[in-house]
């Protein structure tokens, strides 16, 4: 160390955390000693050496292996290696070049949560969301129940898994992988021949809050989404209040963009707002069913597939909205005003 503290150089290039190559030369029961040229020597011990052990028993006197700086200057004088940590964070580059290169890699699934699957990439492990897995994988659980869809991804621990890695952060131990992205390239060659507008025909092959997975009928390798805002013209808090696993749906493709599909299945049905006037005016009574409470007022499904508003200040407050209506029951109401620009009915509690 004293030779570091001549040449101050040096001491600025080495730091915590770098890598650095060091020559094996000897190994007591407490520590191994390296050889680190100009830095001095290095050690490894405590629960280093223990981790270090499946590399120490191949690496013989002379042999050279990455070490990982923990420590620039202990007690001893000694430059403080991990070599199970050098091995990892070599890993970590390992990855991110794959990353960058957008390979295809192969793990193994080593856990499931409700969320997906954990996986291992030699001594790193990552995570693949469910919404990054491919069709055929994705767990199908029309209800979400997180103990059903525990239950349908921990049949996948123990397999190997395809997939690209598409975020990646060493100092978190973050990894996040994708199965989905590995049939990307595929998918887009499949989706030349459709366009924007056309008219697929489908089953509804997953069920999630935020919409529900459409498989190609004529091309079962193509599963697009319909998102909650697509499924109907009127606000809805659940796909499942829509479609259910299965169903055999029209949807129309709304976009085509980095080989996935966007489609709606509203598109499919007349627009009631376009004859909203038609069917109401202002002071007509009006009968409806309370849809979904919300701080600013409550949701009412009127007839002909409409939906009207109930602003809080009729009530006074929330909680005393909230002692009134109750989702599912049947209200009347009075029209007071009709905006199919704004695609809104503006409804007040008949007195």
């Amino acid at each position: 160390m004293s030779n570091l503290l001549k040449q101050p150089n040096l001491v600025k290039v080495l730091k915590q955390g770098d890598l650095i190559e060091a020559v094996f030369m000897e190994k007591t029961p407490r520590a191994a000693y390296f050889d680190l040229g100009a830095y001095g020597t290095g050690v490894v011990f405590g629960v280093e050496l223990k981790n270090s052990q499946d590399i120490l028993k191949n690496l013989e006197k002379g042999g050279m292996v990455s070490g990982k700086v923990v420590e620039l200057d202990n007690e001893q004088g000694y430059i403080e290696l991990s070599l199970a940590g050098a091995e990892k964070q070599k890993t970590w580059q390992v990855l991110k070049d794959y990353m960058e290169r957008g390979e295809i890699i192969s793990v193994k699934v080593s856990g499931a949560n409700s969320g997906g699957l954990l996986a291992k990439f030699e001594d790193v492990g990552g995570f693949i969301p469910s919404s990054q897995l491919m069709a055929d994988h994705a767990p199908k659980v029309e209800d979400g129940d997180r103990t059903k869809l525990l239950e349908a991804l921990q049949k996948f621990v123990g397999q190997d898994f395809k997939v690209k890695v598409i975020d990646i952060n060493p100092r978190n131990n973050k990894l996040i992988l994708s199965e989905r992205e590995t049939v990307e390239e595929n998918v887009k060659e499949l989706l030349v021949k459709y366009k924007v507008g056309d008219v697929i025909d489908g089953i509804i092959s997953g069920v999630a809050d935020f919409g529900a997975f459409f498989r190609f009928a004529d091309n079962p390798k193509i599963e697009g989404l319909i998102h909650i805002s697509e499924l109907e013209h009127r606000l809805i808090q659940s796909p499942k209040e829509v479609v259910k696993l299965n169903d055999a749906v029209k949807a129309k493709i709304i976009e085509i963009k980095d080989g996935r599909v966007s489609l709606s299945l509203k598109a499919m049905k007349e627009d009631p707002w376009l004859k909203a006037e038609e069917y109401y005016k202002a002071g007509q009574e009006v009968s409806g069913m309370v849809a979904h409470l919300h701080p600013f007022g409550a949701f009412i499904n009127l007839d002909h597939s409409l939906q009207g508003l109930v602003h809080v200040s009729e009530f006074g407050g929330v909680e005393e909205m909230k002692k009134k209506l109750e989702a599912g029951t049947m209200i009347n109401f009075v029209v007071e005003a009709v905006k199919p620009q704004e695609k809104r009915i503006i409804l007040k509690i008949k007195k």
